[in-house]
């Protein structure tokens, strides 16, 4: 009863057109009047004390990273480097945007950061090329997904502190799993171009090259410092996310010289917006988790799927296929909060490594983000590419069934994380 409780409240108050996050807490209330626990203080405790989290202070920290990188001129210079290695190829505008797309992954972390830079810099290039608009625009919105899975990441730190995980390790173990995917779009772009007949840009000199890369260096060191620096204990994920913000500011301001004072209070502002519905989502969400603990609904979740318990790869495609029927309809963010609490228990119970199937759960809240009907990050190609959603969603779907083909792969042969996980020191 518990359980249809929460989910139904849920639904309902999803279906009426209330924000997930008050639908969180209206839920949260429906359980607890059905549990006999209503009390506005207690409400209020778990809503604060949700967002009091030091491993969360993570989140604003890298999304004002992800606002300075795009106006101070970082995310311009990976595309160009991209373009100066690769671009002069058969498809090359393609192969630029999958490369562009996992250096940028690896500085701000942000899905629908990373699919504007990449959409307001490359879709006019490859459409002015003669490239497909849609397939353009839905390659540019696979590409962006990859930024919440190669680290630092911001839903790996939200899905840590939900799951009480090591988000060191999770961002370690997920270098490798994040470059597969790019692997992935790589040959299904490769696939779908080598019949056209689209004249590729002119070769960069070697001249080129090194100025390009000289000019890309500040922004490439980003993440080897933070990489680096997590993985010899200097800080932790919380102060890379500050670091990540320092670094970028300075490079954009005294280096670049591309982001002055005057802009400053338009990139903290867009920032703190976004960090403002997130952080209350996370809070929101709290209080249902907290809810789900004293109700006990993880057992009873342990027990329909006791069948599954035996086998772990059986199991784990159960769960994915559960996250990806979810992932259509909710944005990223809620579903962790929501399926966390509930699926860790079964994961702990089953034996299956939580740091892998963190990876993994978050690998398929990403691909999430481009699938219909809301796709978060379609929207956002639409929107800055000033394309029809149907064509981005058209010219999404041979690269978002690439990017559940190889989720499904690394589900049957978990080797393929683990055991780079362990290179990495994960």
């Amino acid at each position: 009863m518990t359980l249809t409780v929460f989910i139904g409240s849920l639904l309902l108050a999803m279906a009426i057109g209330m924000p997930i996050s008050f639908a969180l807490l209206a839920s949260g209330v429906a359980l607890m009047w059905q549990l006999d626990l209503f009390d506005a203080q207690i409400l209020t405790q778990n809503l604060i004390g949700g967002a009091d989290s030091f491993p969360l202070l993570a989140v604003p920290f890298f999304m004002l990273a992800g606002e300075i990188m795009n106006v101070g001129g970082l995310s311009k210079r990976i595309v160009n480097l991209a373009l100066a290695l690769v671009g002069h190829v058969r498809g090359g505008l393609g192969y630029v945007t999958i490369m562009a797309g996992c250096l940028l992954s690896a500085l701000s972390g942000s899905a629908v950061a990373d699919a504007a830079a990449l959409t307001a810099l490359l879709l006019p290039m490859m459409t002015a090329a003669g490239h497909d608009k849609a397939r353009a625009g839905g390659l540019i919105a696979a590409t962006g997904i990859i930024g919440p899975v190669i680290p630092p990441s911001i839903g790996l730190v939200i899905f840590g502190v939900a799951a009480n995980v090591s988000i060191s390790k999770l961002f370690l173990a997920a270098i490798a799993p994040g470059l597969m995917i790019g692997g992935a779009l790589w040959i299904t772009w490769a696939w779908l171009v080598r019949r056209e007949k689209v004249a590729p840009p002119p070769r960069k000199s070697g001249r080129e090259i090194l100025i390009a890369a000289r000019e890309a260096g500040w922004a490439l060191l980003l993440p080897v410092i933070i990489l680096v620096g997590l993985r010899m204990g200097v800080f932790t994920p919380t102060e890379a996310a500050v670091v990540a913000a320092v670094y970028a500011f300075a490079v954009a301001t005294f280096v670049y010289r591309e982001l002055n004072f005057g802009q400053l209070r338009d990139v903290f502002v867009s920032a703190a917006k976004t960090s403002a519905v997130v952080m209350f989502l996370i809070a929101a969400a709290m209080v249902s988790a907290w809810l789900i603990t004293v109700a006990d609904l993880p057992s009873k979740v342990v027990g329909l799927l006791e069948p599954f318990m035996g086998n772990k790869v059986l199991l784990m495609i159960g769960l994915m296929l559960l996250v990806m029927v979810v992932g259509t309809a909710l944005d990223m963010t809620p579903t962790i909060l929501i399926l966390t609490p509930v699926l860790m228990p079964v994961v702990i119970k089953a034996g299956i490594d939580p740091v892998y199937f963190g990876v993994m759960f978050i690998i398929n809240n990403s691909i999430g983000l481009i699938t219909p009907p809301v796709g978060v990050v379609l929207n956002v190609v639409a929107g800055v590419g000033r394309m029809k959603m149907d064509e981005v969603t058209r010219g999404v779907l041979p690269f978002m069934a690439a990017e559940f083909a190889i989720m499904f792969v690394m589900v049957l042969f978990p080797s393929l994380v683990t055991v780079p996980a362990r290179w990495f020191g994960g």
